[in-house]
């Protein structure tokens, strides 16, 4: 960390009637570049919150249960009514363990037990500064959370989209997998739409058996059928005025579809057992999963209703094709699904979100909110860790990197001139990989290139060889350095300097794209 973020950087805040152990975590963190401040008991941390102007309070807190001022666990329940992103380390003699559990209950980031092993405690205050750092990087997108989140450029087409259509009254088709969120744009269609006052009535075509679903959608009259005792209103007049979203249409019986296509046409439909017709002023988005061109061909979907459906239509993406939006999600649903449980909100590793944004949810954005519901009721501590993730996620990441280990059908020998790792757009004072020729007569037959490698990798080989026919003893150091500068640059252009962004979208710790700038030069 340079002195520059320190200096920006808020306090660890360490409370401790005992003068050594301040002493020695002032002196540790200080070597640190992490600045500190110290308390003797739980009264005067109060007082210097109550000070504190607003983003003037600490970084972390450390504090001990057992002082003469007052109790470190009573301290941790007030502190997290005020700051509850804030992490706090509860320090506590063995004897206090079940104390410890208690501090977990109340939100503590974690328990440091005394006596301490002095690197360690530094690590855990450094992975809590992280932590401290990531979550308020999130308050900052969660405080005004919009109905919908998405940060990949797959989403911020789908927004611009909702934009340019706030002000038409057209019919829209969403298409995209189950558990995508095809209700949610449907929502902000209706919302951002001059119809906003009006009522949103949403209904699944293919979740209603097929002789109640046409009374479900334009009604009936009383008698039309055993047991209706009176007249009721379908879903087209509760959405009169407002918009009837359809979700699953390519599900709707081919007989319905004729009726839905009339009632598209010319704004009449008659409930059943009618014989007036009634006029709807009502804007229909409809939704699928299924290829209604490909139902269109099979008979199953009318051509007519299609085209009458299909005016626009928005492609909403999986979440495996935008993975950069899983950190940002799962931290959502964390929060809510504390706020619906009445708990603390868990933290997430960075190596657990690692983990998630690797997995490929076939079910979408809705899998990724049940896992996170699961985790807030079933992970044991209060920071979810890779080992925490449900099986299905832990399974997944076993058997890639299963196949990552397996070794790869060798093809026949290639020719002595190996290609050259090819450099990515001119990025200042970044070397790029210089052409190599090695000689390769001398492998043996399982060093040969797999035909399955890319150009990069074949450079890299490539160039591994040429440093190891040298004789060259640091070959691991040298490539790792050129690889982590090479992708930290690359990120760092794609996000305009930001660090935080580019370290999430490489899936590492803003600690450590800090400390590898710095190791790297790359100020």
């Amino acid at each position: 960390m340079t002195s520059t973020e320190s200096a920006r950087m808020k306090p660890i805040w360490i409370v401790d009637d005992d003068q050594s152990i301040r002493f020695v975590l002032e002196k540790a963190l200080a070597r640190e570049n992490l600045p500190t401040r110290s308390f003797t008991n739980p009264r005067e941390v109060l007082a210097a919150l109550n000070e504190a102007d607003e983003g003037d309070g600490p970084q972390v807190l450390v504090s001990d249960i057992r002082m003469p001022g007052g109790s470190g666990l009573d301290l941790l329940d007030q502190v997290k009514q005020r700051l509850p992103g804030l992490p706090v380390i509860i320090m506590t003699a063995f004897s206090d363990l079940d104390s410890a559990v208690s501090a977990f209950q109340g939100g503590a980031f974690e328990y440091l037990p005394k006596p301490f092993d002095l690197p360690k405690a530094v690590e855990l205050i450094r992975r809590a500064v992280g932590e401290s750092q990531r979550e308020e990087v999130t308050d900052e997108g969660l405080v005004a959370a919009p109905e919908m989140l998405g940060q990949a450029p797959a989403m911020q087409d789908v927004f611009r989209a909702i934009g340019r259509l706030s002000q038409s009254n057209v019919t829209v088709l969403i298409t995209g997998e189950s558990g995508s969120g095809k209700e949610l744009v449907a929502r902000a269609l209706h919302k951002h739409s001059s119809r906003a006052k009006g009522p949103f009535v949403a209904i699944n075509t293919a979740a209603i058996p097929k002789d109640l679903l046409e009374s479900e959608l334009f009604g009936h009259e009383r008698g039309a059928f055993t047991g209706a005792q009176t007249m009721r209103r379908g879903r087209f007049e509760q959405a009169e005025g407002g918009t009837l979203f359809l979700d699953e249409i390519g599900d709707m019986p081919f007989d319905l579809q004729t009726r839905l296509l009339r009632v598209l046409s010319d704004g009449h439909f008659y409930r059943v057992g009618g014989h007036s017709a009634v006029k709807t002023q009502v804007r229909v988005i409809a939704a699928t999963h299924q290829n209604l061109e490909q139902r269109v061909k099979e008979g199953g979907f009318r051509e007519d209703l299609f085209h009458r459906l299909n005016v626009i239509r928005l492609r909403l993406p999986a979440l495996r094709e935008r993975c950069e939006d899983v950190p940002l999600l799962t931290r959502f649903f964390l929060q809510q699904s504390a706020k619906q449980l009445g708990v603390e909100p868990k933290r997430i590793s960075d190596a657990a979100l690692q983990s998630l944004a690797r997995f490929d949810f076939p079910g979408n954005v809705r899998q990724l909110e049940n896992i996170c519901h699961w985790l807030t009721v079933m992970a044991p501590a209060q920071v979810i860790e890779v080992k925490d993730l449900p099986p299905e996620i832990a399974e997944a990441s076993r058997l890639s990197a299963t196949a990552v280990e397996e070794p790869v059908t060798l093809a026949a020998p290639v020719s002595s001139a190996e290609p050259a790792m090819p450099a990515p757009a001119p990025m200042a004072a970044l070397p790029a990989f210089a052409p190599v020729s090695v000689d390769l007569a001398g492998l043996p037959a399982d060093g040969v290139l797999p035909a399955a490698q890319t150009a990069w990798e074949q450079g890299l080989q490539a160039e591994a060889l040429a440093l190891l026919a040298e004789g060259r003893t640091d070959v691991w150091d040298v490539l790792t350095r050129r690889f982590e500068t090479r992708m930290i640059q690359t990120a760092l252009a794609c996000t305009r300097g930001r660090r935080i962004e580019a370290a999430q979208k490489l899936g590492i710790g803003r600690n450590t794209i800090t400390r590898k700038i710095q190791e790297l030069g790359l100020e």
